[in-house]
């Protein structure tokens, strides 16, 4: 499955926000734009005003890299939502939302969704008693999640037992944390989905 491999932290400077793409790092003083808030590049400190098109594109640029898809797939959940009845940006959110891999790291079992995505493609995870090891699985409301029993052992999932216990996760979900296992009890609607992303300016550039 293709995936972005280059360097993480650019990405958020690109954008001008954290994406929390690296984790524990994000918080700390040795986050890139903590110390570099502008755009990587030769010209990176230079303001450029965008067109109506480039803030347009930059929303689905971070809405993508936000939550770790590609070009094709994220095009692919457009079309569906676009397909479903109601608010077709909501139906898009919600899609991403509901990911697997998203989900792991929305518990807490995972400190940035690309390590989630590690997790799920190494067989660490479990959907309603089934293996499940797509990362784009989507899940929905009922589902159970949780580690894998024999996995529980390894010292990450240790770690994630003790220090996420206070940690605050979305209104769709519930989470057992001492026994790493979650339920999607509704499907999100999108007051319950707090993301730094305009919806609306993606659905405006692919109706074009």
């Amino acid at each position: 499955m293709a995936r972005y491999i280059g360097p993480k932290c650019k990405l958020c400077r690109r954008e001008g926000l954290k994406l929390f793409l690296k984790g524990e790092r994000c918080y700390t003083g040795k986050c890139a734009i903590d110390k570099r808030p502008y755009a990587p590049g030769q010209h990176g400190q230079k303001r450029k005003k965008l067109s109506e098109y480039g803030i347009q594109l930059r929303e689905k640029q971070k809405a993508k890299r936000y939550y770790g898809v590609l070009e094709a797939q994220f095009r692919n959940y457009f079309e569906k939502a676009d397909q479903e009845k109601g608010i077709t940006g909501e139906n898009l959110l919600r899609y991403l939302e509901l990911r697997l891999d998203n989900v792991i790291y929305r518990l807490g079992f995972a400190s940035s969704r690309t390590e989630a995505r590690q997790f799920v493609r190494h067989n660490h995870v479990i959907v309603n008693g089934q293996k499940v090891n797509i990362p784009s699985y989507g899940v929905s409301a009922g589902d159970v999640i949780e580690i894998k029993e024999n996995s529980k052992s390894m010292t990450k999932f240790k770690d994630a037992a003790e220090t996420s216990n206070g940690a605050i996760i979305p209104e769709w979900m519930e989470k057992d944390a001492k026994m790493l296992k979650g339920k999607i009890t509704q499907v999100p609607s999108r007051t319950q989905i707090n993301v730094p992303i305009e919806e609306t300016l993606i659905i405006e550039l692919y109706s074009k």
